[in-house]
C-alpha cells in the first residue's frame, strides 16, 4: 500500500517555528557562505591541478639539456627561454601557487567555521524543519 497521505492543517504547523527576521538573516548568511565556500573549493581544484602541472614541469626540466632553450608558458603565450631562467621562473610560479593555495585554504576553513556556529543556532531552534547539508 501507499503510505503517502495528506496531512490535516494542523498537523502540517505542529513542528513549524516562527521565522524572525533574525533567522532570515542567518539563513542567508549561511546561503552565502556556502556558495563562497562551494567556489572557493572549485578555486582551491583548480590550483591543484596547476601545482601538478608545474611539478610536472619540473621533472621535466630536470632531465633538459641545459644548451637548448625552452618553452615556458607566460599566460596564454610560450616563450623560449634558457633552462636557468625557466627553473627561477617556474621556481617563483610554484610558489605563488602554493601562497594562493594556502590563502584558499584559510578562506575555506573561515567560512567552515561560520556556516557551523549558523549551523547550531538553526538546528537548535528550528530542528528537522531546516536543512542545511549538501
Amino acid at each position: 500500500m501507499n503510505s503517502m497521505r495528506m496531512l490535516a492543517q494542523e498537523e502540517e504547523n505542529d513542528d513549524a517555528a516562527e521565522v524572525t527576521w533574525e533567522d532570515q538573516q542567518r539563513i542567508n548568511t549561511f546561503s552565502k557562505l556556502n556558495t563562497r565556500m562551494r567556489n572557493l573549493e572549485e578555486k582551491l581544484e583548480e590550483l591543484k591541478r596547476e601545482k601538478e602541472a608545474l611539478d610536472d614541469l619540473a621533472t621535466e626540466l630536470e632531465l633538459a639539456d641545459e644548451d637548448e632553450p625552452v618553452l615556458y608558458r607566460v599566460g596564454e603565450a610560450f616563450l623560449h627561454m634558457p633552462l636557468p631562467r625557466a627553473l627561477k621562473r617556474l621556481e617563483k610560479d610554484q610558489s605563488e601557487v602554493d601562497e594562493r593555495m594556502s590563502s584558499l585554504s584559510g578562506s575555506t576553513a573561515e567560512c567552515e567555521a561560520k556556516m557551523k556556529e549558523l549551523k547550531v543556532t538553526l538546528y537548535a531552534k528550528f530542528g528537522r524543519a531546516i536543512n542545511l547539508d549538501d
